[in-house]
């Protein structure tokens, strides 16, 4: 009898997971709680704005090798929009200075010499102390190794690293940090080139991705939620979603890809990251208007990052915990008047803002400090035929899409051995 692997969840690292299984022709069942797939990287049609739009906002990079392998196999990948080359807009609200950062492709940073190319008020060697980040001690935080200050840092190590971390930058892990920095700035604007999903994430990422399992044979299920793992001493026995309990056979296998929290009411003694950060994502009905950038990073708002979709204009704030309480009418005028000074766009409307839908995420990411990050578990468990994913999991990269799907495919390792080591 052919092996059955179950799979809990169906986000990104569940999915990734699945299409690397089937694909080698195993007996994938994807189990997922909700009525969707996706988790926090969806799409969803939203009555207030009488459109589909991203339950978040997400940006990839072109030097995100598993996503953009990912979206190979599943047939997207000409679905993502960007630049040329890897340019980044800005504008600072406290003065309205307007630039476009300019990245060179080779590996050498000569754009650092460019006046023109690099952050306005910065010299060459104002870029040589972002070298402490790419072997940072173990265990530090990023105001531990770098001076959290000056042009250099609040008009671009900021807003990167706010970003990928989505955690105010000098609580964070230096260690992640350093990934993020290794894996976009270090490697040369040929990794670092912005692409978004101009379709939506759903039509993108996860609609292609849940077909592509059923061609190969996977069983997808959903609102399927498992209340009980039975375990034996080494290995799982059952699966108990309670109205139906599976029994697993001798070469059955699991990969539970749930966010951390239900991964260790599942697991006993399981250690996950405890601590969250919230993200703030805002969406206008409103065309953008002629020339608005695809992608603007906003310095001194309490925007950070905004996005021009047809006939929408979204809006994206990380470490967003300090919102997440206050009133949705008063949150959407605060952020539409950042977008309104850096569009010119009218702050009213005939009927006052634009059709408007705020999305808070109160858990989207664990914390990212040296503690949190130590708590993150490898994929790997004590039970032979149970691993993990998810981008909580130790994937040595922040809480990001490409870490989800890193996850993924090294737990599909793991299984695709035939037995998943101690660790």
């Amino acid at each position: 009898m052919p092996r059955h692997i179950h799979i809990i969840g169906a986000g990104l690292a569940g999915l990734s997971a699945a299409l690397r299984l089937a694909g080698r022709g195993e007996q994938v069942i994807v189990h997922e709680a909700t009525p969707f797939a996706g988790g926090r990287c969806r799409s969803y049609r939203d009555a207030a704005v009488g459109m589909t739009i991203d339950n978040g906002n997400h940006l990839l990079l072109s030097g995100n090798h598993a996503a953009l392998a990912y979206l190979r196999e599943i047939g997207t990948a000409g679905l993502l929009t960007g630049p040329r080359e890897a340019e980044f807009g800005f504008v600072d609200l406290a003065n309205g200075e307007r630039w476009t950062l300019r990245l060179n492709s080779g590996r050498v940073p000569w754009w650092i010499f460019d006046a023109s190319r690099r952050v306005p008020g910065t010299r060459a060697r104002d870029y040589l102390p972002l070298m402490r980040l790419l072997r940072p001690p173990p265990g530090k935080r990023v105001d531990e190794v770098l001076a959290c200050k000056g042009p250099l840092y609040g008009r671009l190590v900021e807003p990167l690293l706010l970003a990928a971390l989505n955690i105010d930058p000098p609580r964070g892990s230096a260690k992640l940090a350093s990934a993020v920095i290794r894996e976009t700035l270090a490697k040369g604007g040929a990794d670092c080139r912005p692409l978004v999903a101009r379709d939506g994430l759903s039509a993108t990422l996860i609609e292609p991705a849940l077909a592509t399992v059923q061609k190969r044979g996977g069983v997808v299920r959903l609102e399927r939620q498992l209340r009980t793992i039975r375990f034996g001493a080494t290995r799982i026995d059952a699966l108990d979603f309670g109205d139906e309990t599976i029994a697993l056979a001798e070469e059955d296998a699991v990969i539970l890809a749930v966010p951390p929290y239900a991964a260790a009411s599942l697991v006993r003694g399981l250690n996950v990251p405890t601590e969250f950060c919230a993200i703030v994502n805002a969406h206008f009905a409103i065309a953008p208007p002629a020339g608005q950038a695809p992608i603007l990073g906003v310095v001194n708002g309490t925007v950070q990052w905004i996005f021009a979709f047809p006939g929408r204009l979204s809006v994206t704030i990380s470490a967003g915990d300090r919102l997440v309480d206050m009133p949705r009418e008063e949150l959407a005028k605060i952020i539409w008047a950042d977008v309104s000074s850096v569009t010119g766009l009218p702050m009213t409307q005939p009927t006052g803002l634009p059709p408007w839908q705020i999305v808070r995420e109160r858990r989207a990411t664990f914390a990212a400090t040296p503690a949190q990050d130590l708590k993150r578990p490898g994929a790997a468990t004590a039970w032979r035929n149970l691993v993990l994913a998810g981008d909580w999991t130790d994937t040595g990269l922040p809480a990001t899409i490409e870490g989800a799907i890193r996850s993924g495919r090294r737990a599909a390792e793991l299984i695709g051995r035939g037995r998943a080591p101690s660790s």
